[in-house]
């Protein structure tokens, strides 16, 4: 489901919808900035007849989108500039099929296109409106990644409190029917292993032998969850306290556990995507969505999976 924002630049307001984890901004509201949204249509219209309009929407078509039609591409570049053509949005995408740029009807409808495609169009408005776009549009992400900074400190918290409640179930419940031959320590670290395990598929031992340089950050297993892993942590943690109450053995806790990690995952992360990012730096969460989308290593890794 698309997400709606905007911003406000010289004092007219942009629509901002995602679509696919990608921004798409309303090019029918950045014509305001030129003329009577009256004539958006119009505009956009004589713009995407452009020869260098069509050459830049078609390289980016070629590089973001598998399933371009380079044939009917090169059809309206060689087209492009003789009095005669004319060009629509519909067109475009129905000729083409083409991601870049969208119609949308309803409340947030008009003309939208991928971000990249938006600032160039910002050119044609005016080179001074375009910085302002792209500069209010940085800014609206900054406020998304310090919120999400946010909520993972808020994820942590809660983290650590259930914790206690956690380790009060251990104390409470498990300790007690313990030999004296067995180590009681041992229990509390045995119990956050098994969740542990559950969500992130180690111990801590085993994750600090694997990060030796993080360890001497002082940073632990749980320090670079991402904000999902630190919710199902939490509900981790006062479920398996339940359940420990309830007096089950250790086998049928981590089956139980396992399976609602596995529905809260899929879950939590269809809805957000950004939020099932590890907290691997001090770096916003959109920077790590940035590199893990631009890196080509990642190509890479997927080639080799397939």
């Amino acid at each position: 489901m698309a997400k709606n924002n905007s911003i406000t630049v010289q004092n007219i307001k942009i629509a901002i919808t995602s679509i696919n984890n990608e921004d798409y901004i309303s090019l029918t509201d950045m014509v305001k900035a030129k003329d009577d949204d009256s004539r958006a249509a119009d505009i956009i219209k004589n713009w995407l007849r452009n020869r260098g309009t069509l050459e830049f929407l078609g390289t980016w078509e070629s590089i973001y989108n598998p399933d371009f039609k380079v044939v009917e591409f090169d059809h309206f570049r060689k087209e492009a500039g003789l009095p005669t053509f004319t060009m629509s949005v519909s067109n475009w995408v129905e000729s083409t099929n083409a991601i870049g740029i969208i119609s949308k009807q309803g409340k947030y409808g008009g003309t939208y296109a991928h971000k990249d495609i938006a600032f160039e169009f910002g050119s044609a408005i005016s080179p001074v409106f375009k910085l302002y776009i792209i500069k209010e549009y940085q800014r609206l992400k900054e406020i998304e990644s310090n919120s999400y900074g946010l909520e993972w400190n808020v994820r942590r918290i809660l983290s650590k409190a259930n914790y206690q409640i956690h380790t009060d179930a251990v104390k409470n419940y498990i300790v007690p029917n313990l030999s004296y031959s067995q180590k009681k320590e041992w229990v509390y670290a045995e119990e956050a292993d098994l969740l542990n395990i559950v969500l992130f598929g180690c111990t801590a031992k085993q994750w600090r032998e694997a990060n030796p340089e993080r360890v001497l950050k002082g940073e632990n297993i749980r320090d670079i969850a991402s904000i999902n892993e630190l919710a199902i942590l939490t509900n981790l943690e006062s479920l398996n306290a339940t359940l420990i109450k309830n007096k089950l053995n250790k086998k049928e806790r981590f089956r139980i556990l396992l399976d609602m990690v596995k529905e809260q995952r899929q879950t939590l992360d269809k809805i957000d995507y950004i939020k099932s990012i590890k907290k691997l730096k001090d770096s916003t969460f959109v920077d790590e969505q940035q590199k893990i989308i631009t890196d080509p290593e990642n190509d890479i890794k997927n080639k080799n999976k397939t």
